[in-house]
């Protein structure tokens, strides 16, 4: 039987973060590279499980026209954990005259990058994801349960264990080859750190200068620690919160900001950083409202926002505080940024940048001061910071009413991806839980 002809994966990113695209051959790249793919635009604006969503006025409207699909970098990359060797190749969506698809989740970020840029201002950005590593019977249960440590003499990871050394030591097959995977795919992984949960780890990304590569380095590093975890006999899901009384997956952004020359204008040469810094502040929690349902936008999202949880659950900052939802980290003076602790692992990472941005510039251009910084507990002081939104609908009901967002990032943008959600709302509203036919059925 003759060798089977290399394959890639073409993909594009849709709103909930999820990856839709082609498995193409080679031979196929260069005219992928000079003309793109045609690909709907209505698959960006499908809901979580790929059905279409009629209100997101992609559809009828348009007769489901196609958009143009053309690479984000020139060379495809391989996928370290295929069985069959292969590569993938990431793309962004274009309208067919070639202007950029508003309801693309790239080009929502592009846009408020590109008015950072036309103010010669430069942001520089870094993630940091949290995960939990499962054992593999939980993709068929679709309920988690905690890994065996292969190279633990088969102990079942059970308890919280924040920083331990034992758990990352017992999987260091798995971890070496997401550092390889990292390397080979360009991702710049830096450090891994057991979290608080059993079998949660978090690898934080180094930074960069452009936003679309932060993003583009989670996008591909959520993507390979789930296909490495599967090689290895394991699941690993970045669920918002998949165990109910353990911690939830959080996704932290730092976030700084240059001039043309490369200086860092929040720094002041102290602690406390530039008036700019403290405009950024000021701007960040008035949209943070606002940007809740980039930050949190599925259901199970917002379990993960408890007081005490370790989760944010008001619009306020601080220097070195890890209670508030933004933290200004201890550093050198050249290096001081601000922390975004608000977003959930499962998140779309280009939203969250985007909104974090948007917020930022909104609040530098109209020259917003903050309240005082939180000192000590933040959830101590409840009633000196507005609580933000706990319920997935009404996190839905002020994104779209946001003109703020919708100047920032697009009318089109808000449109599509309210719609999207409320399509979801509705799909899941109807659905009768498990605990309700525990309580009531025999009962009431």
């Amino acid at each position: 039987m003759p060798p089977l002809e290399k394959e890639f994966d073409l993909f594009i990113t849709d709103l909930n973060g999820n990856l839709r695209g082609k498995r193409m051959l080679a031979k196929t790249l260069d005219k992928v590279r000079t003309e793109g793919v045609k690909l709907p635009r209505s698959i960006m604006g499908v809901d979580f499980w790929g059905d279409d969503v009629p209100e997101n006025g992609l559809l009828f409207e348009t007769g489901d026209s196609d958009g143009i699909c053309l690479p984000v970098h020139r060379d495809p990359v391989p996928v370290p954990w295929a069985e069959i060797p292969r590569d993938q190749l990431h793309t962004m969506m274009y309208n067919s005259d070639g202007t950029p698809f508003g309801a693309d989740p790239r080009q929502v970020l592009a846009r408020v990058v590109e008015r950072y840029h036309a103010l010669g201002m430069y942001p520089v950005m870094a993630t940091e994801l949290e995960f939990y590593l499962l054992d593999a019977e939980s993709e068929e249960t679709q309920r988690p349960k905690p890994p065996v440590l292969v190279e633990g003499h088969g102990r079942r990871i059970c308890e919280n264990d924040v920083y331990s050394l034992d758990e990352m030591e017992g999987l260091d097959s798995f971890f070496n080859d997401v550092r390889n995977a990292c390397e080979i795919q360009g991702v710049p992984a830096e450090t891994i750190v057991s979290e608080l949960g059993p079998g949660q780890f978090e690898i934080n990304l180094k930074h960069v200068n452009s936003p679309l590569d932060a993003a583009d380095h989670a996008v591909r590093f959520k993507r390979l620690v789930k296909g490495m975890a599967r090689k290895h006999g394991y699941a690993a899901t970045f669920m918002a919160k998949p165990y109910s009384d353990k911690s939830g997956n959080g996704f932290h952004v730092h976030y700084s900001l240059l001039d043309s020359s490369g200086r860092n204008l929040f720094d002041d040469g102290s602690d406390r950083g530039t008036p700019l810094l403290r405009h950024a502040v000021a701007g960040l929690l008035r949209l943070m409202p606002d940007s809740m349902l980039m930050f949190a936008p599925h259901l199970n999202s917002y379990r993960r926002f408890m007081e005490g949880s370790h989760a944010p659950v008001f619009a306020n900052w601080g220097y070195e505080n890890r209670t508030t939802a933004l933290r200004i980290p201890e550093s050198e003076p050249a290096s001081t940024r601000i922390e975004h602790r608000v977003s959930g692992a499962d998140a779309n990472p280009y939203l969250v940048l985007a909104a974090i941005l948007a917020g930022a510039l909104y609040g530098m251009e109209n020259r917003l001061l903050p309240p005082p910084p939180v000192e000590g507990d933040a959830y101590a002081e409840a009633d000196r910071h507005p609580m933000l939104p706990n319920k997935w609908d009404v996190a839905t009901e002020r994104f779209e009413q946001s003109d703020i967002l919708g100047a920032y990032l697009g009318e089109e943008f808000v449109h599509v991806f309210a719609a999207v959600k409320y399509q979801e709302q509705r799909i899941l509203s109807k659905i009768i839980s498990d605990v309700e036919y525990e309580s009531y059925l025999g009962i009431v």
